[in-house]
């Protein structure tokens, strides 16, 4: 008997997208990006959490290129005090004649912040800093999966960069066609129904 796992549509480059009865505060109507994905665990950061920090404070030397607004993102809870960046390549650009940069999934990258900025800004179209992560470990986020917690999509490069004041968690499932888009009119709080 072939067993599929519930996390088998999970790669580099998917979403996970809060389903409405995630209530969790770290993720509840959160987008996360899957950066990584293999037996011993997952990794990705969540793209619609901007903090009222700038890039400039924290990385001033990526202030400048990073994508409107200027804001550090909360990528998730885990290693809060470790910063992420992602880049999506202008189109045309070979990733991997670039130094300081690991393809994730198509034109998106995982950027070294260590790199010089001013020599990678010209070669890409936008780039998004994230502090901290999500993560799960072996089999953990096959069981949330399961349990009706995540709902697993396409990512799309652009949802890398998509402002703050886009309802990027509403705009993904949206487009998911039914019956998920319909889960796009949840009201943010089911008391005002």
């Amino acid at each position: 008997m072939l067993i599929v796992r519930p996390d088998v549509d999970v790669e580099p480059g998917s979403l996970l997208v809060a389903a409405p009865s995630l209530t969790d505060s770290n993720f509840r109507r959160t987008v996360v990006y899957v950066i990584d994905h293999r037996d011993g665990g997952t990794l990705g950061v969540v793209l619609n959490r901007p903090s009222e920090v700038a890039v400039d404070d924290v990385l001033p030397a990526w202030g400048p290129h990073v994508t409107r607004p200027q804001a550090v993102y909360i990528g998730g809870p885990v290693e809060q005090k470790t910063a992420l960046c992602l880049a999506a390549l202008r189109t045309g650009e070979d990733m991997g004649s670039l130094e300081g940069v690991v393809g994730v999934h198509g034109p998106v990258a995982l950027v070294d912040l260590d790199a010089d900025p001013d020599a990678l800004a010209p070669k890409v179209r936008g780039l998004r800093v994230f502090v901290g992560y999500a993560g799960w470990g072996e089999g953990q986020l096959a069981g949330e999966v399961s349990r009706g917690d995540w709902i697993v999509v396409k990512g799309l490069p652009d949802d890398v960069l998509t402002p703050p004041n886009v309802d990027l968690w509403g705009r993904v499932l949206r487009r998911q066609g039914l019956p998920n888009a319909l889960l796009a009119t949840y009201p943010t709080d089911i008391r005002r129904n």
